[in-house]
């Protein structure tokens, strides 16, 4: 049987940083479901296709093959052949992927693909809907947080330090709409599991993240 940690939370909490180390320390597969998601966000933007349409989102994502691959325990994702890992991480494709995951079919796609994964190995996976919809029997829900104003400072020194232009008010508000069309979208929303532990990281360090987590499980 294979072991699985469940890390949900709201974008900028640390998620992919933490689920990251957390499974290098344990010797556990890293799955970034968000990765997923942005995935068919880029495949959308590269073909032309209006997020906003449901019907069209959703009748191209059948087209938007998505697999994840694993090259010295570092995931790479692979969209129709290509590996689109250093593409899907611009701002453009991360509020794109907000907006087609809350499309029934493309999350329906998608999670069956994520519970084949964790069928397999032993996992630690983040996203928005992991302890709630896709590792609902996982050995361990965590829901990372932090006050809108970390996560936006986080965000624009990440961006920044890659050379791109960013405006931390405007980065900010985002995350703020962010968090509520996730939270209030119909299909998978995010929240908390019942049987999730709460960390908040706005105070805390990665090591301090890692370590908290590692002790719950352990």
């Amino acid at each position: 049987m294979s072991k699985q940690i469940a890390i949900d939370g709201p974008a900028g909490a640390g998620k992919s940083t933490i689920a990251k180390r957390l499974a290098k320390e344990l010797s556990f597969v890293y799955v970034d479901t968000g990765a997923m998601y942005r995935s068919i966000g880029l495949y959308m933007i590269k073909n032309g296709i209006d997020i906003h349409d449901k019907d069209a989102v959703e009748k191209a994502s059948e087209k938007a093959d998505v697999s994840l691959k694993y090259i010295d325990g570092t995931q790479h994702v692979i969209l129709n052949g290509e590996d689109v890992s250093d593409q899907i991480r611009t701002e453009e494709v991360s509020k794109a992927a907000s907006v087609v995951s809350a499309y029934p079919q493309v999350r329906k796609n998608l999670t069956a693909l994520q519970k084949k994964l964790a069928e397999s190995e032993n996992v630690v996976m983040d996203g928005r809907d992991i302890g709630t919809c896709v590792l609902p029997n996982a050995d361990l829900k965590i829901y990372l947080t932090a006050s809108a104003e970390v996560r936006g400072k986080r965000r624009f020194k990440e961006l920044t330090a890659k050379g791109e232009k960013a405006d931390l008010t405007e980065i900010v508000e985002d995350i703020k709409k962010r968090d509520e069309a996730d939270m209030t979208r119909e299909i998978s929303p995010l929240k908390k599991a019942d049987d999730a532990v709460e960390v908040d990281s706005s105070d805390m360090t990665i090591d301090d993240v890692v370590a908290r987590i590692k002790g719950l499980y352990d």
